[in-house]
């Protein structure tokens, strides 16, 4: 067994870095794309790595990267995830280096591609000294259609020769600056969406007696849905369901055909995943039958939820503890029930995701503007740490059973 204390300093090599890669950050958050479609920041990070040790192939299906590092010694093989994409947000921070094309880089996957530069360039320092390989994940379309599938189909996980071992990924976060923080098991939710639409035969509104309305249904399915959770689903295997559209007909003097329903599903297991859209159809099919009605109802799973595997959780808790104190690498007490398509990785190989909180000093991190919004503020001062911080992860998984 190789102590973490026997790792590089990655911190300090990380702030002679520091410069560059805020640079780099700025740049790409002045150019934010959407999308599996990055071409100008594709660019950026090819010409970020130009020079380093490695291995580079670009997608085919996607304007991805991956990137090889080969050790000087035998070893396993970690994966180390950036993802580049970014939001449909028209930007309102302030910032001289803001967007200004309609798009923004509102939940900090700029700051995750300069990272992952980053530590590649750490680890290319320390070649000589690697046992195994490092494969950097440069990841187009998290925020959708979805990025990490395809490359998985473009043959990411195997990009050294063999399959992965361990994978890491990191998100940043607005709250108290500095702190990491992971934890066992689900750390975000899976997303789902629910769509159901109530066929009946629309009339006149004066004469709903000769007509089969759709809307009484609607509603009452829409109020025994939330029941149906509390009471089909385990308070500890929690489900957030949040009906978000409503649409029936347009003129008020009419009754409708159909009428239909939207609402995004947060599932925490597999179980409830798979379970949900079986209780759902029941209760709709019920509903509507009372009414005289149909129902049809359409379920999608867009990501699965991100399932951390316990030992490799407890093992990048150890390992920031190690490299940055105590009090700067936490254990998550709960998940969240945003979604990530990292959990395509970790569904292939054993790994952790963790958080990264950097807020700028001067904001309240109790009242910052979260991800996705347009005020959100992600200071890239901590750009450094973020790097070691993947670096030393990698690292220390390679030479830990040497």
């Amino acid at each position: 067994m190789t102590s973490t204390s026997a790792l590089p300093d990655f911190p300090s090599e990380a702030r002679a870095l520091a410069d560059d890669l805020t640079a780099l950050r700025r740049g790409l958050h002045q150019t934010p794309e959407l999308g599996n479609d990055l071409p100008q920041t594709q660019a950026r990070v090819l010409a970020a790595l130009d020079g380093l040790p490695l291995e580079i192939t670009t997608g085919t299906a996607l304007t991805s990267i991956v990137a090889v590092l080969r050790g000087a010694n035998p070893g396993p093989t970690v994966l180390l995830r950036g993802d580049m994409d970014a939001l449909p947000v028209a930007e309102e921070t302030g910032h001289d280096f803001a967007s200004t094309n309609g798009n923004m880089h509102a939940c900090g996957h700029d700051l995750h591609t300069a990272g992952l530069v980053g530590a590649a360039r750490l680890l290319a320092a320390h070649q000589n000294e690697l046992a195994g390989n490092i494969v950097f994940m440069f990841q187009p379309g998290e925020e959708g259609p979805g990025g990490a599938a395809p490359m998985i189909a473009e043959g990411v996980l195997d990009a050294a020769g063999a399959r992965i071992d361990a994978a890491y990924g990191v998100h940043v976060l607005p709250g108290e600056p500095g702190v990491f923080g992971t934890r066992r098991g689900a750390i975000l939710a899976g997303a789902n969406e629910l769509r159901i639409t109530f066929h009946g035969a629309g009339g006149h509104g004066s004469q709903p007696h000769r007509a089969l309305d759709p809307v009484p249904p609607l509603l009452e399915f829409c109020q025994a849905l939330q029941v149906m959770i509390s009471r089909r689903f385990d308070v500890f295997d929690p489900v957030v369901a949040s009906i978000t559209n409503l649409s029936a007909g347009d003129a008020i003097n009419v009754i409708p055909a159909s009428a239909s329903m939207g609402a995004s599903v947060r599932t925490l297991s597999q179980g409830t995943t798979e379970a949900f859209p079986r209780y759902a159809a029941e209760l709709a099919q019920s509903v509507a039958a009372g009414h005289g009605c149909t129902a049809e109802v359409d379920w999608k799973s867009l990501y699965p939820p991100t399932i951390n595997d316990p030992g490799e959780a407890d093992f990048a808790l150890a390992t920031l503890r190690t490299v940055f104190g105590e009090d700067r690498a936490v254990e998550t007490k709960d998940p969240l029930m945003g979604s990530e398509d990292f959990s395509y990785v970790l569904q292939n190989a054993p790994g952790a995701f963790y958080f990264f909180q950097v807020s700028p000093p001067e904001i309240d991190p109790q009242t910052a503007a979260f991800n996705h919004s347009p005020h959100v503020l992600f200071d890239d001062a901590h750009l450094a740490d973020q790097a070691a911080s993947l670096a030393a992860l990698a690292f220390a998984r390679t030479v830990r059973d040497v």
